[in-house]
């Protein structure tokens, strides 16, 4: 175990200093600064773990790290030891150190006494301490002779490749954009996770045996029925796609959009930008010239979670005049609230790396309606406090209005369902209640050697739910090819029946 009197010596909860506000806004760089002292910074952090009888972490974690046991080798030094347990249970801790709420320190056991471990960080700063090295391919010991086509490269897609893969079957990953990635490569931006960590990730893949077809839309470039024929199982990890739209008065004004319509051109940019500082790279798609513009422009953001706040740090990289942030509902309390008793996640008051970054966050904001410019353009937003009724319905206070300055409304609401329009067309799958696509708890759909995981089942969600699906979704497409698997399975399909709110 970790240091036993660890949690009692070090009782500070220490996180990596990020970059000076000043510095990072004039570049799209990660905003975090290089860790501090290096191992011995992490083997400090790593000794607090009380390394307990039941780890509830685990319970925090769908993919069931082995947190105790990779803080009780980082506390020893034993880095190389850490990376293999961390890769036991997760592909890519780079991208969940960076990008994941952390579950797993709610659920920490220090948590109710002191402040938790900095699971997180350290999962980041073990998972960057691999990266000094090049990433070594996990060749298979055998090849199958089965194929396997894998429709979307997020989290979920890529996981569900790389297990495959290493199962010995062959694997083709389908993606429409120019590169692979999905979301985690054009709707995060790069000062939350630059993508030379996903560009080193899909070298490790391609040398392994996975194949990459990128630009190639399935359901328009290839069919969904013409895959089915052509591969023995086929994976749907397309994600959850279809933004949830705000129907008030003035919707149809230009300078609204959705979040996904203003991240992707502007992260776009930044590749383009980068690629072509390096000769050596492949430019990507060019970023539409029409794309929507934050310089100059006082700018409102409905929507406060991750992908809101996404768009407050982009707008404020691209020189916004001002930035607002508008939550339907009250702010958040600091401390975790009784109704949400330990280990479950709270929902508490935290703030994101470009909130502190500038602009202004307003609760209980509930929209009424877009004012016109007389130019059939935004103009600002007429707003109300929000006002709840008695069956949970969400309303304007009367008397409340007022009126706010806006030439750019990003909507950052979320997602309802996946774009199933060409799948339900082309192949003959069932959806639930949320539009998802139905499936049974091993990950099969109602179409015989047809998996789906990830957002695009299970509806929109965390990245290590992404993951952790995406692994057992291998598992369950190895057991169909094969009749058993040694695959890892963390967690069944979520099938649960939820009807989404009108």
């Amino acid at each position: 175990m970790a240091d036993p009197n660890g949690f009692q010596k070090i009782r500070e909860r220490q996180l990596p200093p990020d970059r000076p506000v000043a510095e990072r806004l004039q570049d799209w760089n990660d905003v975090h600064a290089p860790l501090p002292d290096g191992q011995p910074w992490l083997r400090e952090q790593a000794s607090r773990c009380m390394d307990c009888g039941v780890p509830f972490c685990h319970f925090g974690c769908p993919l069931g790290n082995l947190i105790p046991e990779w803080n009780d080798l980082v506390w020893r030094g034993k880095i190389a030891d850490a990376i293999e347990r961390m890769h036991a249970t997760n592909n890519f801790p780079e991208f969940t150190g960076r990008v994941c709420p952390a579950p797993c320190e709610s659920a920490c056991v220090l948590g109710l006494i002191e402040p938790p471990v900095t699971i997180r960080n350290i999962e980041m700063g073990i998972a960057d301490g691999e990266f000094s090295e090049p990433l070594e391919p996990q060749m298979p010991a055998r090849l199958t002779g089965s194929t396997v086509a894998v429709v979307g490269s997020g989290p979920s897609g890529l996981a569900c490749a790389q297990q495959l893969t290493r199962a010995g079957h062959t694997v083709v990953v389908f993606e429409r954009a120019d590169k692979p990635g999905g979301l985690l490569r054009y709707g995060i931006p790069d000062f939350k996770l630059e993508k030379h960590l996903i560009d080193r990730r899909v070298e490790q893949m391609e040398a392994e045996g996975t194949r990459f077809r990128t630009n190639t839309n399935v359901g328009t470039d290839i069919t969904w029925d013409d895959l089915k024929r052509r591969f023995d199982a086929v994976v749907c990890a397309i994600g959850s796609t279809v933004p949830i739209d705000l129907p008030v008065p003035g919707r149809e004004l230009g300078g609204i959009h959705f979040a996904m319509d203003y991240l992707k051109p502007a992260n776009q940019k930044v590749a383009c930008a980068s690629a072509s500082s390096d000769a050596s790279d492949t430019v990507g798609d060019a970023a539409p010239t029409a794309a929507p513009n934050a310089a100059g422009k006082n700018v409102v953001v409905i929507g406060g979670g991750d992908t809101g706040s996404d768009c407050l740090g982009t707008a404020l990289r691209q020189g916004a005049k001002s930035v607002t942030t508008l939550q339907v509902f009250d702010q958040p309390p600091v401390d975790r609230p009784a109704h949400q008793p330990w280990p479950i996640m709270p929902m508490v008051f935290k703030l994101s790396s470009s909130h502190e970054e500038g602009g202004t966050v307003e609760y209980l904001a509930n929209t009424v309606k877009f004012v016109d410019d007389g130019n059939g353009n935004v103009a600002g937003l007429q707003v109300a406090r929000t006002q709840f009724g008695e069956n949970g319905s969400i309303g304007a206070e009367p008397g409340s209005e007022r009126l706010l300055a806006a030439e750019l409304v990003l909507l950052a609401i979320g997602f309802r369902h996946p774009d199933t329009k060409a799948l339900a067309s082309q192949l003959s799958v069932d959806l639930n209640q949320r539009g998802n696509v139905s499936r049974t708890p091993g990950f099969e759909a109602s179409t015989p050697g047809f998996f789906v995981c990830g957002d695009a089942g299970r509806g929109q969600s965390l990245v290590v739910w992404a993951i952790a699906e995406g692994r057992s979704c291998a598992a369950a497409v190895d057991t169909y090819l094969q009749g058993s698997t040694e695959l890892p399975a963390p967690i069944k399909a979520d099938t649960t029946p939820l009807t989404l709110a009108s």
